[in-house]
């Protein structure tokens, strides 16, 4: 990646905690309390997803949007795109220009545990042959798939900064083949996260170095025989997610918060990558409202 652009987001972290007081980040906490609809913009120098790059090395735009029914239930749209047209290099066969719109419903079921479902949607930005951008097909050549997730998190009731992610793709695009590459049959690859949070400098007299979150990250894919993760080994539990991230929020007015984020991933998978994995380093700035 471009490392100048490390750079940049910390010295906007730096300049940027001097601007606001504290008593804006109360304000800002209550506003965010009694918000139905959570808006947020991402902004990262590259797509990363679960140790698996899409789209090359661009930046990249996340819009989301987050609406809760009820205390309980909450729907979410989630976007991204690298703004480029071409499909292909031209070795043919990595792809660069990446688009993506996702869907997701969940159900708050206890203190620390949501399910979630998430319908994927990628569409080429060009017509491909074999390749069908139909929103509503789910077979072996479309461009969608159904992800339930179980989501544990013990931070709030338990005050433990722990959390974990149990996701399987439970329908569309996720099919493995017999040796002849034929009978396409349901994979439903699963994949395992665990993570913590760490909390420095809460007490610092240091208005930029407050309250800088540092969370590391274990994940593992079960079994990719269906090739959904790129980056995988198919036929053995392969670890494409090891990294840590630091995020630091920043306060600004009217209810919007900036948090910026460093990424550190080590994809540990040897099938179609280096044979000491991969690694990929990620900066990003959000607007969270």
């Amino acid at each position: 990646m471009n490392y100048t652009s490390v750079k940049i987001i910390l010295f906007i972290l730096l300049m940027s905690t001097n601007c606001f007081s504290q008593e804006s980040q109360v304000e800002n906490d209550s506003l965010r309390e009694e918000k139905a609809i959570e808006l947020n913009l991402d902004i990262f120098s590259r797509y990363l997803w679960r140790g698996q790059c899409w789209g090359g090395n661009y930046v990249v735009v996340q819009p989301a949007i987050n609406y809760s029914i009820t205390p309980k239930i909450n729907l979410g749209f989630w976007a991204t795109t690298n703004f480029q047209n071409d499909y292909y290099y031209s070795d043919g066969t990595v792809g660069k220009g990446y688009q993506e719109i996702d869907f997701s419903i969940a159900y708050q079921v206890n203190d620390f545990l949501q399910f979630q479902l998430w319908d994927y949607y990628w569409p080429s930005v060009e017509k491909v042959d074999g390749v069908d951008n139909n929103y509503f097909n789910y077979g072996t050549n479309s461009v969608k798939t159904v992800d339930a997730i179980l989501y544990f998190d013990f931070s709030e009731g338990y005050k433990y900064p722990f959390n974990a992610t149990i996701s399987t793709l439970v329908a569309g695009n996720d099919y493995r083949y017999d040796s002849n590459g034929e009978n396409p049959k349901q994979n439903y690859t699963t994949y395992l996260e665990l993570g913590y949070t760490f909390t420095f400098f809460e007490k610092s007299s240091i208005k930029a170095l407050q309250d800088i979150e540092i969370s590391p990250v274990i994940g593992a894919v079960l079994n990719n025989k269906a090739a959904y993760y790129t980056y995988a080994d198919y036929d053995k539990v392969s670890f494409v997610n090891m990294g840590i991230k630091v995020t630091k929020e920043i306060a600004l007015a009217w209810g919007i918060t900036m948090p910026l984020t460093l990424n550190y991933t080590h994809n540990g998978a040897k099938q179609n990558t280096e044979f000491f994995g991969k690694d990929f380093l990620v900066a990003g700035v959000s607007f969270n409202y």
